[in-house]
């Protein structure tokens, strides 16, 4: 039998690699000082280089398609309604999960809520012990962004203290569809009006893992989330 033969593989240098690498920052951190020197912390910060793509192309269904495929690789539960069919499209969700207690701050749309079948009890400065025995929490979100699957909730008003999104085992997010952009820098953006309040990131259930990358949810926040899209 033939013996099989290897390819060749052109060896790679790693000390080369090394000083490659040490080179460029070398010249990096020179020319940083360089500016420093001549520029204005202004001027330096224009000067970055921004190289990656700040505007979305995708029109609005595409947008909500796309934030949708997101939310739904992470494990989210995702559901899409008109305006008023919200509170119905709440409701069949709360049934179907068997939340009968549900938080949500002083804020939130009084039309999103159901009549019948569950209890809303508002975040008037409630203990965490009185916000652990609820089912779950209903918040709005400030601003959602497509390409990550990420909502972002800015503590005030309709989205309340940041304590709604850590204690509750789940959380039912309303996002319309309006507030969802399709990029990072589009959402930091839509976000520079509430800089200085707390803002939270959730991109999907709370979820880590640990060193033998056994995967467990609901550590650092709630194990379910289900989002309604309204279009």
């Amino acid at each position: 039998m033939a013996e099989a033969r290897v390819p060749d593989v052109p060896a790679t240098d790693p000390l080369s690699a090394r000083s490659e690498i040490l080179a460029r920052i070398r010249s990096a951190n020179r020319a940083s000082i360089s500016d420093a020197r001549t520029l204005s912390a202004e001027e330096a910060w224009q000067r970055i280089p921004r190289n990656y793509r700040d505007a979305g192309l995708l029109t609005e269904s595409d947008r909500i398609e796309l934030f949708t495929e997101r939310l739904r690789e992470y494990g989210a539960g995702v559901s899409s309604s008109q305006p008023a069919q919200v509170a119905d499209t709440i409701a069949e969700i709360l049934r179907k999960r068997n939340k009968q207690t549900m938080l949500l701050s002083s804020g939130v749309d009084p039309n999103w809520l159901p009549q019948d079948g569950v209890r809303f009890v508002a975040d008037n400065e409630l203990s965490y012990a009185e916000m652990e025995a609820c089912d779950g929490v209903l918040t709005g979100c400030t601003v959602a962004i497509a390409v990550t699957g990420t909502l972002a909730l800015c503590h005030e008003s309709i989205r309340g203290r940041r304590a709604l999104t850590l204690l509750p085992d789940y959380h039912l997010c309303v996002v319309e569809a309006a507030t969802i952009v399709e990029t990072v820098p589009e959402g930091m953006r839509a976000l520079e009006p509430h800089r200085t309040q707390p803002i939270t990131l959730i991109s999907g259930p709370s979820a880590t893992a640990d060193i033998e990358m056994t995967r467990i949810q609901g550590v650092h926040g709630p194990r379910v989330l289900d989002v309604v899209i309204v279009v």
